[in-house]
């Protein structure tokens, strides 16, 4: 074994899309990284298939959003069924206030491999075929210590002193368990059944069918260039091979509509689901994201989105830490994102027992209760925006500062709220970028300080923010008409909003929600409000 050496600030352990995503955004922050992962390439196996509106916002972030939307398929509505009747469904594709204002399917690999692309073109790296064996903090507290290498002859196998880890090694994650943090929920008493193939007869085109029966529940799910996703859930009956052409055939007879046949199948598996979220999201120098923190039904198709969104808020966070911010700003990672995994398993939760009613009381309750919801529009109301995860509420996090008294959002940009993300905007660029939204501006994922007002003061402020900030944080000056230039490297943008009587100045964090505001006013001090926003040269620390 080799001896403890140097090492870059950050280990990424696992290269599925949590960790990909993790390890790119560090890298597009100037953070050099180290991935390993275990399997030998990216995934062949389709695995989790449904991308939404938020983790397709972090993919933007990271430059391949269209990469995967061009190879994806359009969810465009979901039905659902009982008895062989429709009892209620909803449509996609209306979410407002987004790029992406409806759900795609594409299969993991697809996602992983844009990400890899993403990563290599970013001069990262993956080391494949090396898992970790044991992780501990060192005696300091200042780093972990982490002993990696293939399998085989521990001879082979290095000794490393890491700075930061990013545990994103799965369920049955080896960082977490060395680190004993407790993985707390239950496994579902349900065997669970998926095969992708060529289904024939009467399958949906581009909608996801729930047909729920007395015995358990079918998924259909169109996949792209053509072929179906089938998903039953069934008692346990002792086996462990995937199902058999035999078996997928009778549960498409007995919960599917007449004349729904497997022709095909590429892929098929069987597994149990647990319902799962880590005590810690944070030990020590050890972040814990995706699947090793979470694990819930793939009812929604939550799991990919929610991990693919943890690696990007670490990062980002770990990233202004390692260029000066203070640490503790990372202690908002598991206030931020532990409770939205928690509401995610227990919204699938919801959903997979919902599905898997079997009393005729509970399932007249169940389909009544669709129908109510689906005529009036509540169903799709209520459970579109919530699967999408673009509108968390983060105003308790210590990485938002409370906004001050007498602020009214609806006289900012985007209806600026601190620790909610910021709304969208049309703009009309006068210099400096191409954008014509907000949200476009910002899907850079920096750091923007956002100067509303056409007065003069507004261009000093402005001025001042773009001569002490690093060149990765934006400076945009809204303005009512056009204003004379504020620097070479600034940017004045025409908006409808931003005159006499309506100056103020946004944090808005590489998430796109808003870290924290105040007015443009003769009490305004930029060190204050720099320091509130947690950026690299802060002059006060989290509240």
């Amino acid at each position: 074994m080799s001896a403890p050496g140097p090492h870059p600030p950050v280990l990424v352990v696992g290269a599925g899309p949590t960790g990909l995503a993790a390890a790119c955004t560090l890298l597009q922050n100037g953070v050099p990284c180290r991935v390993v992962e275990r399997r030998a390439g990216v995934a062949e196996e389709p695995k989790a298939l449904i991308l939404w509106s938020g983790a397709l916002e972090v993919l933007r972030r990271l430059g391949v959003s269209q990469e995967v939307v061009d190879r994806s398929l359009p969810l465009e509505s979901a039905s659902y069924f009982s008895r062989g009747r429709r009892i209620g469904g909803v449509r996609f594709g209306g979410l407002g206030d987004t790029a992406f204002p409806g759900p795609i399917c594409l299969p993991q690999p697809g996602t992983e491999q844009a990400l890899y692309d993403r990563l290599l073109a970013l001069g990262g790296s993956v080391e494949w075929s090396t898992r970790v064996h044991t992780a501990e903090p060192t005696e300091d507290g200042e780093g972990v210590r982490v002993v990696l290498g293939p399998d085989g002859d521990a001879h082979t196998r290095e000794e490393v002193v890491v700075p930061w880890v990013v545990a994103a090694d799965g369920s049955r994650s080896v960082v977490r368990e060395a680190l004993g943090v407790p993985f707390e929920g239950d496994t579902y008493d349900r065997v669970f059944l998926l095969a992708d193939g060529v289904v024939s007869g009467p399958t949906p085109v581009r909608e996801a069918q729930y047909h729920l029966t007395p015995d358990g529940v079918l998924v259909v799910v169109p996949l792209p260039g053509g072929g179906h996703r089938v998903f039953f859930d069934i008692a346990p009956d002792g086996e462990t091979a995937p199902p058999d052409d035999a078996l997928i055939a009778r549960l498409l007879a007995e919960r599917g509509p007449r004349g729904l046949r497997v022709d095909t199948v590429w892929w098929r598996s069987r597994f149990r689901v647990h319902a799962r979220v880590a005590r810690e999201f944070r030990r020590g120098r050890v972040l814990i994201a995706g699947d090793a923190a979470h694990l819930h039904s793939p009812a929604g198709g939550q799991g990919l989105n929610t991990g693919i969104q943890d690696g990007f808020d670490l990062a980002w966070k770990l990233a202004a830490v390692l260029r000066g911010a203070p640490e503790t700003l990372l202690d908002s990672y598991p206030l931020e994102r532990r409770p939205i995994a928690r509401t995610v398993v227990r919204s699938a939760d919801r959903q997979t027992r919902t599905w898997m009613a079997r009393s005729p009381l509970a399932r007249l309750v169940r389909d009544t209760l669709m129908r109510v919801l689906s005529a009036s529009g509540l169903l799709e109301k209520r459970l579109v925006p919530q699967l999408a995860q673009i509108s968390p509420d983060l105003t308790e996090s210590p990485a938002v500062v409370a906004p001050p008294a007498g602020w009214r959002a609806r006289d900012a940009v985007g209806g600026a709220l601190p620790g909610r993300r910021i709304g969208d905007a049309p703009l009309s660029p006068l210099q400096g970028t191409d954008a014509t939204s907000l949200h476009a501006y910002l899907a850079s994922g920096r750091h923007a300080l956002v100067v509303g007002g056409g007065s003069s003061r507004a261009r000093e402020a402005a001025a001042e923010l773009r001569g002490r900030l690093p060149e990765d944080v934006d400076v945009l000056l809204l303005a009512p008409s056009a204003v004379e230039a504020v620097g070479d490297h600034d940017v004045a943008l025409l908006s409808g909003r931003g005159g006499e009587g309506a100056e103020w100045v946004i944090h808005v964090r590489p998430d796109a929600v808003v870290a924290s505001v105040a007015p443009l006013d003769a009490r305004w001090r930029p060190g204050v409000f720099l320091g509130a926003t947690l950026l690299p040269d802060a002059e006060r620390s989290l509240k």
